[in-house]
């Protein structure tokens, strides 16, 4: 996969039971779910973006976050609200504040 290269001696205890890769404009998102060696599950979510260093040169700058199984439930509610509020101020709303507020 593009912008993601295996780093050889990492995450060697692991198996990846899942990968998915969702590119989105200059961003592409990981999103791989392992297993730790005693069957414990986690999500790893990678955000990668290409960038060019001063010689024309593509790296690749990337962020990663892991969502351990005990947290999916309070990470995606947390997650469609946001996206819900962001999606209800394109449409000119502002959940929670009132008009006199902006």
């Amino acid at each position: 996969m593009e912008g993601y290269e295996h780093n050889e001696g990492m995450d060697n205890d692991r198996d990846e039971i899942y990968s998915n890769a969702v590119k989105a404009g200059k961003r592409t998102y990981f999103f791989d779910v392992k297993a730790t060696r005693n069957h414990d599950y986690y999500l790893t979510i990678t955000e990668s973006k290409k960038k060019f260093n001063d010689e024309g040169q593509p790296n690749f700058e990337k962020h990663k976050l892991f969502l351990y199984k005990e947290d999916f439930e309070k990470f995606a509610e947390g997650l469609e609200e946001a996206i819900a509020v962001v999606k209800a101020a394109i449409n000119g709303e502002f959940p929670g504040k009132d008009e006199s507020d902006l």
